[in-house]
């Protein structure tokens, strides 16, 4: 086994329509505005851009994101990364009763140094460090798009969103 390949899969029922979801998911710019432990999104061409993220502990990753696909209709966003984290991440977005499920998977191998040397005895603690942030991206995500549903600043954006 590859102590530092992880698959990681969430699922995040939302109160909001599939469109409003997607648009906001599609928008990788805005990320930081709510989902608290992506530090930095930032642009570098049409369909690519950098992020970092910190969750509990005391590291950063960063990676170079590139847009695999984005397709509306079948509510799919999928992205590659390089970087600290090299794989794929996907979320699948579909209506459900009143609102919306996204499906969040992703495939990676870590390639940082420090979570490579710590892979066998921390592989608990990041896969701990992992849940507590996509926790806080459903929350960030709900109070986002409750936001924009009671006409408060910080509104969905437009579908046809960024890479990051």
């Amino acid at each position: 086994m590859d102590w530092c390949r992880y698959r990681f899969r969430s699922r995040w029922d939302l109160d909001a329509p599939p469109a409003a979801v997607f648009a906001v998911l599609a928008d990788g710019d805005s990320y930081p505005c709510w989902w608290p432990q992506v530090r930095e999104a930032r642009r570098i061409d049409e369909r690519t851009g950098a992020a970092r993220f910190r969750s509990l502990f005391p590291y950063d990753l960063e990676v170079t994101v590139h847009e695999a696909r984005q397709d509306p209709a079948a509510g799919l966003l999928e992205i590659m990364f390089s970087g600290d984290l090299e794989g794929w991440a996907r979320w699948t977005v579909t209506a459900r009763d009143g609102g919306t499920r996204a499906f969040f998977a992703q495939e990676v191998v870590a390639r940082k140094p420090l979570l490579r040397r710590l892979a066998l005895p921390g592989r608990p603690v990041f896969r701990l460090n992992h849940a507590l942030m996509m926790r806080a991206g459903r929350r960030g995500l709900r109070a986002h798009l409750g936001a924009a549903r009671a006409g408060r600043p910080g509104a969905p954006p437009a579908p046809g969103g960024n890479p990051v």
